[in-house]
């Protein structure tokens, strides 16, 4: 019925042990090294949004536009983030956290070239003929 003293200790300290491995991967660490998890890339994010069958489309898009940096900035004209909208503040339409979330960059732009093009695809198109879209 009792368990001895030292199968109740062994037991705490697995139990200790593992909520401290829960805690430390919710916060991104990683025991036994110095670095933290990583997020996920903004092309493995565009994955989950944009349909398979316009990614390759997007993607292109995005690589020539802003190398899939959502920082990235046109010097000369202030287009901003991994489509290079212009005005940049047009993003907050699909979100307050334009500036800095690729989700939110991702289903703009993904929204802008369906409606002012018809799909990534015919974006792509547009892109080739024209080397901006």
């Amino acid at each position: 019925m009792f368990r001895s003293l030292s199968t109740r200790v062994s037991s705490r300290k697995k139990t200790f042990a593992a909520s401290a491995a829960v805690l430390l991967g919710a916060s991104g660490a990683v025991l036994g090294t110095t670095s933290t998890a990583s997020a996920a890339t903004p092309q493995e994010i565009a994955k989950q949004i944009v349909p398979a069958s316009q990614y390759q489309a997007f993607s292109k898009i995005v690589s020539h536009e802003s190398g899939w940096n959502p920082s990235a900035t046109n010097s000369s004209s202030g287009a901003y983030g991994l489509v290079q909208a212009l005005p940049a503040s047009k993003m907050s339409s699909a979100g307050s956290d334009w500036k800095t979330n690729p989700a939110t960059q991702i289903k703009w732009g993904l929204n802008y070239m369906n409606e002012r093009y018809g799909s990534p695809n015919a974006a792509w198109a547009f892109w080739q003929a024209n080397g901006w879209y």
